[in-house]
């Protein structure tokens, strides 16, 4: 019989949360600890910035354990490492994982290079491939995992040709995932936001196209990250009888 259980409350479990210092990942990281949920957080780059993001969550929630881990996951070892020092760190286990990591590039694809694909193939493809194995085989029973991917998955536009193919395969795998893992009640589903508020986009998107995607979502605006966070909240906690679904966030830029 599964272990399934209909719970809503996600305090005293454990998150595991890749790029979880900073952006989507960061405020993640801080409503579920606002929750009570203990955090195991990843980051590449910046331990400085890690670790005052740690105080800060130590801080602000003294009854939740926080835990922060550098390291690159370019390697399936490095996933299984990743794993293996979140339960060293909890050895109740890891209860939620939830993957943030992901790469953008826009440009034609008669131009991509192999050395950028190969980045893409790896970051946004090979990672979350091995994060969802790790997961599924570490997470505890009525588990929850979660991937962040993207709304361009539903969106037919140019020049993000190998972002929206590295990063398809991760719904698909999840789909498949969320079948194998019935038996012991462990939910997997993806989160597909819009076009983010980020100083990437910006980075790379003229006004004029920054402009456009506002003016297709609601509100006239791009997707905030305080948009999405929610949304990983309820997949983790109350929305549980949710799982091998992709949910699109963008204010109306995607349909599917």
């Amino acid at each position: 019989m599964s272990p399934y259980l209909r719970q809503t409350s996600i305090a005293g479990k454990v998150a595991l949360i890749t790029g979880g210092t900073k952006n989507l990942g960061g405020e993640t990281a801080r409503e579920l600890a606002s929750l009570g949920a203990n955090v195991f957080l990843h980051y590449n780059s910046n331990p400085e910035g890690a670790k005052a993001f740690q105080t800060e969550l130590k801080t602000s929630y003294p009854k939740v354990q926080v835990e922060i881990y550098q390291g690159s996951l370019a390697k399936a070892e490095d996933l299984t490492k990743l794993f293996e020092a979140a339960k060293n760190a909890f050895p109740q286990g890891v209860d939620i994982a939830i993957n943030n990591v992901g790469k953008a590039v826009k440009k034609p694809l008669v131009t991509v290079s192999e050395e950028e694909f190969d980045e893409l193939d790896s970051i946004n493809h090979k990672v979350a491939f091995f994060f969802l194995k790790e997961a599924a085989k570490n997470v505890n029973d009525n588990g929850r995992i979660v991937s962040i991917v993207s709304s361009l998955l539903a969106a037919y536009i140019p020049n993000y040709s190998a972002y929206q193919g590295t990063k398809a395969g991760v719904e698909f795998y999840s789909r498949a995932l969320s079948k194998e893992l019935q038996s012991r009640g462990i939910t997997v589903n993806s989160v597909a936001p819009g076009p983010m508020d980020t100083p990437f986009l910006h980075k790379i998107e003229p006004k004029e196209v920054v402009g456009h995607l506002k003016s297709v979502a609601l509100g006239g605006r791009l997707t905030e990250v305080p948009d999405i966070v929610p949304i990983v909240r309820f997949l983790v906690g109350e929305g549980a009888w949710i799982t091998g679904q992709t949910i699109f966030a963008s204010g109306g830029f995607t349909t599917r």
